[in-house]
């Protein structure tokens, strides 16, 4: 008898809307929602009932180039997964915060208060920051080069694990005789003295209650993967393609033996863009749709960006022209150029197609079907080395979402949650930790 299949992990991500450029403008869609918190109560309940591990808010310390035609308005992670600990009991909460602007004191107190007011179902996604517009929010010129950002990341994460690390489980034992609510030798100073961070310590809020937060990281350069495999818990990545997901794998498990640490124990999450129908032929009507909706110049001009090539004068239905993505790589995102270059020479796509594959996932795993059909290719990439789990990036909310529910969910393998599974790492089958050696 052949074992049964191992649950596939799933986490629900939500930025703004939806992952499509014009999912605000869909005819069901409410504009003005992400700024209302019924909308990301009703999203996380969903998901909650539905069977996702985990929620996962991106953010961006800027309002982006093209905000007159795109939604990109973005509350504080921190305040809206807050809300969403007191309407949740299960579901993971993780938020994305920036090492390059936030100071480790304040990274290691919100997230371990969220922590505790979730009861051990907090995560933080690690970002370096790579936009300019975020640079002149917090008073510089222009962003660090690459490799200084990681540098910094790593001295911030160094010293977030030691705040963290600064009280002892046993730490308060409120003894209400004595008149003693902490033991003086459970609670240490820090004294992190990095070349970009200092921090005395302790921390004034008690060890977390999965010992730290789940750590996510997304980087994909050189640099991001071994930080990845370093600190990372999950790894998010950026891939179409069956044999890119399988080299990435490979790599990042790989590196993380490398570090000491033991791959089973480190997952990665290659994001999905599902659109399923209960045919396939209304999926593709579904994705028509949408993109019918998209603002072309906008889309242009995001590609641009992203490719560090004025594209306006193009001709849309001709392939991306050769010059496209050689040189210098764009400082702001590596990886994603050669993604969405690469999806363009391997599909042989007109610069018009590209446009779309933009405007609806930004490069990620395209599956557009029945529910059938994506759980199919979802299973094939875990079954074949390619991945642990997915980031569900749902085109529009929550009509999409609630379709990867109901029709996707119910055709994956192992959807059941084992009972005692309470904090986010007993979700994803990872130990507490018990500090720094993890």
């Amino acid at each position: 008898m052949s074992a049964p299949a191992k649950r596939m992990l799933l986490n629900a991500v939500i930025f703004g809307l939806g992952s499509h450029e014009a999912g605000w403008r869909m005819p069901e869609s409410n504009p003005l929602a992400s700024t209302d918190l019924s909308y990301w109560i009703d999203i996380a309940k969903r998901a909650e009932a539905g069977g996702f591990d985990a929620l996962f808010l991106g953010d961006v310390l800027a309002l982006q180039q093209g905000a007159e035609r795109h939604l990109c308005d973005a509350m504080d992670p921190f305040v809206i997964l807050s809300a969403l600990a007191a309407v949740t009991k299960r579901i993971g909460l993780i938020g994305t915060a920036s090492t390059s602007f936030d100071h480790p004191f304040h990274l290691a107190r919100r997230f371990a208060s969220l922590d505790h007011i979730s009861d051990g179902r907090a995560g933080w996604n690690i970002v370096t920051s790579s936009n300019a517009l975020e640079a002149h929010n917090f008073g510089l010129d222009a962003m660090p080069e690459h490799g200084a950002r990681y540098a910094r990341a790593q001295d911030v994460t160094e010293a977030v694990l030691a705040l963290w690390d600064s009280w002892a489980p046993d730490a308060r034992i409120a003894d209400k005789e004595s008149g003693h609510y902490l033991a003086p030798d459970r609670v240490h100073a820090v004294h992190h003295e990095g070349p970009f961070v200092r921090s005395a310590g302790p921390l004034n809020v008690p060890r977390p209650p999965q010992g730290r937060p789940v750590l996510a990281q997304a980087g994909s350069s050189d640099a991001g993967r071994d930080f990845a495999a370093r600190h990372a818990d999950i790894v998010f990545t950026v891939q179409s393609a069956l044999e890119d997901a399988q080299a990435f794998y490979r790599d990042i498990k790989q590196r993380v033996a490398g570090f000491g640490r033991d791959p089973e124990r480190v997952l990665i999450f290659p994001g999905i863009v599902p659109v399923a129908r209960e045919t396939r032929e209304a999926a593709e009507q579904r994705l028509a749709e949408m993109n019918g909706f998209a603002v072309l110049d906008h889309v242009v001009a995001k590609l641009s960006e992203f490719l560090g090539s004025d594209l306006s004068s193009e001709d849309l239905d001709a392939p991306l022209p050769d010059h496209v993505g050689i040189g210098s790589p764009n400082q702001s995102s590596q990886s994603r150029v050669a993604v969405l270059v690469g999806i363009a020479r391997r599909d042989r796509l007109t610069l018009r197609q590209l446009l779309m594959r933009l405007a609806s996932g930004r490069g990620h795993l395209l599956a557009v079907g029945t529910g059938k059909d994506i759980a199919v290719t979802m299973q094939h990439w875990v079954e074949n080395g390619a991945a642990d789990g997915f980031n569900v990036m749902c085109p529009v909310m929550p009509a999409d979402l609630q379709s990867f529910i109901d029709l996707v969910i119910p055709q994956l393998p192992g959807a059941a949650v084992e009972g005692e599974a309470k904090t986010l790492r007993e979700r994803y089958g990872l130990k507490l930790s018990g500090g720094r050696g993890r």
